[in-house]
């Protein structure tokens, strides 16, 4: 299997493992929050869909400027080899504030955001249908969090959540 196909596999398997999670779960309980600040299982299902949509169209989007000489990206990074997991543990701080982009802002019931992430698979696959495989070690789009990482570690990023 190449590699490409695999880091698509993996980000597929991490969304339903997720979603398997919450099939149990009441829209009472998907509401309740045990202080105002803490995040319920709506806002994190509908977090997770801002996050992995505007990464695929970040990543997508990045890939074709590249293709067409708008964008040159190689790969300079204090990053570069490291696996996703080191990246985290450099980058990420406790109480990390997440990028307005992605942050929850909608609510409604968990049933919709339960959909709307599962939707992603197809376009997930599609964007992977369009990566080339000499192209995983480009630099993607940088993240707000974590910067610069190529598409290997973008779609691990995802597959670690």
């Amino acid at each position: 299997m190449n590699m490409v196909k695999k880091l698509i596999r993996e980000v597929s398997a991490a969304r339903n493992t997720y979603l398997d999670q919450l099939k149990n779960i009441s829209e009472f309980q998907a509401q309740w929050k045990p202080k105002p600040e803490v995040w319920n299982a709506i806002d994190i299902t509908e977090h997770l869909l801002w996050a992995e949509q505007d990464g695929i169209i970040g990543m997508w989007k990045t890939i074709h400027a590249i293709r067409n000489g708008k964008l040159e990206r190689k790969y300079e990074s204090i990053h570069h080899d490291m696996p996703i997991e080191q990246i985290i543990n450099l980058t990420w701080q406790p109480k990390e504030m997440v990028p307005a982009a992605a942050a929850p802002r909608l609510g409604g019931p968990l049933s919709f955001w339960i959909i709307s992430l599962d939707s992603l698979q197809k376009v997930l696959e599609a964007f992977g249908s369009d990566l080339k495989e000499n192209e995983l070690g480009l630099q993607a789009q940088p993240h707000p969090i974590l910067g610069p990482m190529n598409f290997i570690n973008v779609l691990s990023f995802y597959a670690s959540i």
